[in-house]
């Protein structure tokens, strides 16, 4: 963990630091299955204890973190077959999404949508992941409100919160990034033209995408641990 800060407005405690912690697990900065300081960590968000073990219960709740009797918090280390399950169920959760949102759909969200995917794409053009993250999330997000589906919203969000970084580390392969930048043009473009299936399948295939280079990724790095590459 560098030294850089990151202060947090005191009225928005313990969300924030939560919201923090996620980003810094997502962008790759609290690895899986690292475990966490809690004096660092309070020094480096400006905050006390006790909002900081009030995140990490939160975090908890959403399957980002484990906390273990008298060891402390640590980050979830998902195995392939957590990885393969949980993008097999986010693909179908996401083609229902689109059909449903295709049925919902209004001019107005469109607009907003396409505005999204130019920012987005500009962060891709500028290599800036984890911005273009965000607004990625942000377009997920937004297809999800549209569907207007409240069981499938929550169900979502909670996998997500799951498999948010593993989507994140996918598009550290440049390749698999401007497939993803073309796959979400496709989804504005099948949005616009009010074709639900056509929808369903791109955010399918988007998934499965993600999957294969998530678990290609996996087996790389148990590769390069075996041949004594990388460190643990």
């Amino acid at each position: 963990m560098d030294g850089s800060s990151f202060p947090i407005a005191r009225s928005t405690l313990p969300e924030a630091v939560a919201e923090r912690l996620r980003t810094l697990i997502i962008e790759g900065e609290l690895r899986p299955g690292a475990k966490l300081n809690e004096r660092e960590l309070c020094e480096r968000l400006g905050v006390s204890r006790t909002p900081l073990r009030e995140a990490f219960r939160m975090l908890a709740s959403d399957g980002l973190l484990v906390q273990l009797p008298n060891r402390g918090a640590q980050v979830v280390a998902l195995s392939p077959d957590d990885v393969r399950d949980g993008f097999e169920v986010m693909a179908a959760l996401e083609g229902l999404a689109g059909e449903l949102a295709v049925a919902r759909v209004t001019d107005n969200d469109i607009a907003d949508l396409r505005a999204l995917q130019a920012e987005m794409e500009a962060a891709h053009a500028q290599h800036d992941l984890p911005t273009y993250s965000r607004i990625n999330r942000a377009i997920h997000d937004r297809l999800n409100a549209i569907a207007g589906n409240a069981v499938l919203g929550q169900t979502y969000r909670s996998l997500n919160a799951r498999l948010h970084a593993l989507r994140f580390r996918s598009n550290l392969n440049r390749a698999k990034w401007d497939q993803a930048v073309d796959e979400h043009r496709g989804m504005i473009a099948a949005l616009a033209a009010r074709d639900g299936a056509a929808l369903r399948d791109l955010l399918i295939r988007h998934l499965r995408a993600k999957q294969q280079a998530v678990l290609a990724s996996m087996n790389k790095q148990d590769e390069q641990v075996l041949q004594g590459g990388i460190e643990l």
